[in-house]
């Protein structure tokens, strides 16, 4: 189980929070909270992509969520989200193919860095601007 505000990929294996009971007794909150993940994911990195959204179709369940993805050279992905990180699981939108074994990636910057080339630039330019605008901010 884990908070909204954690990424899971920082969380140590045995945090505790299965011994807590607080988070037990309400019914679907672990399913709202990894939505509410794959919604963060989507938020960090959609400025760098042509279109990303969690899945309506594909079921959010308390340990998965779904998330589509369309990089700048149009190829369409179908992302899984877990606590072992992200992985394509098929290559259009809301879909999964048990055969596909792609490896995990800790973070969506590792996985869209692996598929997107475009990605990768537009995410180093504006790591270069934001970068500038604080080098401006501290010399005034």
């Amino acid at each position: 189980r884990m908070e909204t505000d954690c990424n899971p990929m920082e969380l140590p294996s045995n945090t505790g929070f299965e011994e807590n009971s607080d988070y037990r007794d309400f019914e679907g909150t672990d399913v709202k909270d990894m939505r509410l993940e794959a919604e963060a994911v989507v938020n960090d990195v959609l400025f760098a992509v042509s279109n990303m959204f969690v899945s309506k179709t594909l079921p959010c369940a308390e340990d998965v969520a779904y998330i589509n993805v369309e990089t700048r050279e149009r190829n369409r992905y179908c992302l899984e989200l877990t606590e072992a990180g992200l992985r394509v699981v098929a290559y259009d939108f809301d879909q999964t193919d048990d055969r596909l074994q792609t490896p995990y990636h800790e973070t969506v910057y590792s996985l869209l860095d692996s598929l997107s080339p475009a990605y990768r630039e537009v995410f180093g330019n504006a790591l270069l601007q934001r970068l500038e605008a604080l080098k401006k901010e501290s010399q005034s």
